[in-house]
């Protein structure tokens, strides 16, 4: 699941290299929290944040497999 936030968020900035995914696990729940480059942040909410909606919606399906919740967090 980290590789494919980190993926999707990497072809959608310009500074790829700043591109980071930390993830806490709880017992019914994954949290994922992704970090850009200041300058990225924009492009990663997207307009009216439909680019963060589309992630958390593809992750969600991902992850309909797991008896676990995922959330997906966009900066700090």
């Amino acid at each position: 699941m980290k590789s494919l936030i980190e993926t999707i968020a990497k072809a959608l900035v310009d500074y790829p290299d700043h591109v980071h995914v930390s993830e806490t696990v709880e017992e019914h729940k994954v949290t994922y929290v992704l970090t850009v480059h200041p300058d990225d942040m924009g492009k990663m909410i997207g307009k009216q944040g439909r680019v963060a909606t589309a992630i958390r919606t593809v992750v969600n399906s991902a992850a309909s497999q797991h008896d676990k919740r995922v959330y997906v967090k966009i900066g700090d």
